[in-house]
């Protein structure tokens, strides 16, 4: 079912709630310049079977409000969202999944506003803690010092955008998910513009957004909050990651008090259909035991 939910004056967000209303609430939180259509349908479904599972377009994505230009924020705001769309469809706690961006998002919300989550998965991200990175042989790392974004990704969005048409714009997105899937499983690119397409018809437009790499992003260190919560929390590995390899996800679990560390073979930046049943799975077990 779809909801529009009013945030702020002039300022609305798309939501769709899957499975039994009365499940246990399971709230998706996409990355930068996302749609909730980025998280797939069949993985959607996976998850629905045990869940009322939730997932919205983050303002300037989708159909949710495109107005950074005249309402700029903080990237902190996209938390403050997230409850907000939680608010709308009245659930007082859920579970939360949140991915790249989303998944700092998600940081924040165990950190500020623990009461609200029931437990959080965090997938593809970073920490949001300063503390260094503890080698399995005893050494530390400094989390600025770890591994960054590979080179051919850097690259991919230092290309200025133009509008050179729909398809023309297919092609990016499917070349950008070419490299955010890693080496280590088929890509398929069928699949990928198949989802892109999805979106454009979702949003209206095939117009690419930036206000999400415009936001400010102060304000978004929680070491010390991160580091005594008691929020159940899942770190998903994956192995091919692109944008925070290895080992960033065990940094990640390392920041996180109480949490725990599954790996996905095969997994980058990305959620292929490969990919689907393992992931929803690791969520599911995690869900159930918290």
């Amino acid at each position: 079912m779809d909801h529009v939910i009013d945030v702020t004056p002039g300022i609305r967000l798309w939501a769709e709630d899957r499975g039994a209303p009365d499940g246990p609430p399971l709230l998706l939180i996409m990355g930068a310049q996302a749609s909730g259509l980025g998280w797939p349908d069949d993985l959607v479904d996976l998850l629905a079977a045990q869940h009322r599972v939730i997932r919205y377009d983050h303002r300037d994505t989708g159909r949710s409000t495109w107005a950074y230009d005249s309402h700029p924020y903080p990237l902190t705001t996209l938390a403050d969202d997230a409850l907000a769309v939680l608010d709308g469809l009245g659930v007082a706690r859920s579970h939360v999944v949140g991915m790249s961006l989303g998944g700092m998002l998600t940081q924040l919300l165990i950190a500020d506003h623990p009461d609200r989550l029931l437990s959080a998965t965090l997938i593809g991200t970073g920490a949001l803690s300063d503390a260094p990175y503890l080698h399995p042989d005893g050494t530390r790392t400094p989390p600025e010092e770890l591994p960054g974004v590979d080179p051919r990704i850097i690259e991919l969005w230092s290309q200025p955008s133009t509008d050179q048409g729909q398809e023309a714009e297919l092609d990016r997105r499917v070349e950008h998910w070419r490299a955010l899937s890693g080496d280590q499983l088929p890509f398929d690119a069928d699949y990928f513009r198949t989802q892109e397409r999805k979106i454009i018809a979702h949003t209206g437009h095939h117009r690419p957004g930036d206000a999400h790499a415009r936001a400010d992003t102060t304000g978004m260190l929680r070491t010390e909050q991160l580091a005594r919560t008691a929020v159940p929390t899942l770190v998903i590995s994956a192995p091919a990651e692109p944008v925070y390899p290895l080992p960033h996800a065990h940094h990640l679990a390392q920041t996180i008090h109480g949490a725990n560390l599954v790996e996905l073979p095969g997994m980058a930046h990305a959620l292929p259909p490969e990919i689907h049943t393992p992931l929803a799975d690791a969520i599911l077990d995690h869900t159930a035991h918290s």
